[in-house]
């Protein structure tokens, strides 16, 4: 095909991914060589922890052609998954008897979706291949992927003009802050890149690194996944250190505080995806009647849900921390107790749990407000939150974010 072919064939697969309900779409072209230094400086520092899968594939992360070969250009698409219509996250989180799931987890998986609507992207560029260069002896290929395998998404989305990646080590998107999937084709036809996103439009605020709860980004753009209560509630396996638990509040499976505090998510769109509708009662549910919850119905309940990949023990394991840090109730001492579960670990997070409860029981009188926030509806530490005002957001699908780079770049 020649180059007025390719270009034409770009603005398709944008529309046909619109189409699709992506709410943006961009093109880069397979060299992550900027990126490798650093990923491999992060892993250097353990900064991984636990997660071995980080390291096991040499550099097929920032080498896309490593990984499939043949590849010649990756396309990058965002999806938004925040529900505008769920219960309050701000006020679930400040609720210390409320259970806090991050927002990303209160509906279906997203990664079968995303992979799906990805190969259907993928098929009418097949079709339009095979329309416009019937003559080609070699085939269409592609691999779609949406956080299944050794793949540095952030980088590539950068590269392909989605955003930048802020200080939290997120995307963010100027105009649709940072509440969204991201997804990636791999393909073996080489389009016209966009132009990449160059500057962090963080500029000075720091209000993510500050607000972290237990301290987790330790430099610019650089996570320490060992102190991350995302890392900590959901890939980590073990007994979670002391030190930490007071820090995870009733954060029972992920954290959002990065991005609650995030000054471009005023700008975000709730989502338009049914199957991203928060499933009663996860975004408003209290913690006691979760520790209720037998294996059978914790299976049942989280049937399709990216939360059952944890398990019934780890979830357990959460719910217990998340106890802890309540503020006395008999309740809670009562429901700890009736806790019967064959697990050391759960049992060392039960005792745990029970004994800051009774701490509490003694000094219950002097407290005044539970856990870090000392005024409602304000963050611990910053100065405020940053959630879209209904109705607030504007659509941005048609205007690419290297058209509005000037406005926003520090």
């Amino acid at each position: 095909m020649d180059n007025h072919a390719l270009y034409q064939l770009t603005e398709q697969i944008k529309q046909w991914g619109q189409s699709l309900g992506f709410a943006d779409i961009g093109i880069s072209n397979t060299d992550l060589s900027h990126y490798e230094p650093f990923f491999e400086d992060w892993l250097s520092h353990q900064y991984h922890g636990s997660m071995d899968y980080m390291a096991k594939h040499g550099r097929k992360r920032s080498r896309p052609d490593e990984l499939e070969p043949g590849t010649l250009s990756l396309i990058s698409v965002r999806m938004n998954y925040f529900d505008g219509e769920a219960y309050s996250a701000i006020s679930q989180l400040q609720s210390s008897n409320k259970a806090y799931i991050s927002r990303y987890a209160l509906h279906k998986d997203y990664h079968k979706l995303m992979r799906k609507r990805l190969a259907q992207l993928a098929q009418k560029i097949e079709t339009a291949i095979a329309t416009l260069n019937p003559q080609s002896d070699e085939s269409f290929r592609y691999r779609a992927f949406c956080d299944s395998a050794p793949v540095l998404e952030r980088p590539i989305a950068e590269k392909a003009g989605l955003g930048f990646i802020g200080k939290n080590s997120l995307l963010i998107h100027p105009r649709a802050g940072s509440w969204f999937f991201l997804g990636e084709l791999y393909i073996n036809l080489k389009l016209p890149a966009d132009p990449p996103f160059t500057q962090q439009g963080c500029g000075p605020c720091t209000a993510c690194m500050d607000e972290c709860p237990t301290q987790a980004i330790v430099d610019n753009a650089v996570v320490d996944a060992r102190r991350c209560i995302s890392y900590l509630t959901i890939e980590y396996d073990g007994v979670i250190e002391e030190s930490l638990r007071p820090l995870i509040g009733n954060r029972i499976y992920g954290c959002d505080d990065c991005q609650l505090v995030c000054p471009w998510n005023r700008f975000t769109e709730p989502t338009q995806e049914q199957a991203f509708k928060a499933k009663a009662p996860l975004d408003e549910v209290d913690l006691l009647t979760l520790l209720h919850w037998d294996e059978a119905q914790f299976l049942t309940e989280m049937a399709g849900s990216p939360i059952r990949r944890i398990g019934y023990v780890k979830w357990l394991r959460n719910l217990c921390i998340a106890i802890g840090n309540d503020v006395y109730r008999a309740e809670n001492i009562n429901a700890l107790n009736a806790l019967q579960i064959d697990s050391d670990m759960v049992n060392t997070h039960r005792l745990w749990a029970l004994n800051v409860q009774k701490q509490k029981q003694k000094t219950s009188s002097k407290t005044t407000r539970p856990g870090r926030f000392s005024t409602p509806n304000r963050p611990a530490v910053v100065a405020k939150y940053y959630l879209p005002k209904s109705g607030s957001a504007s659509p941005i699908n048609a205007v690419p974010i290297h058209q509005i780079r000037s406005k926003i770049e520090p």
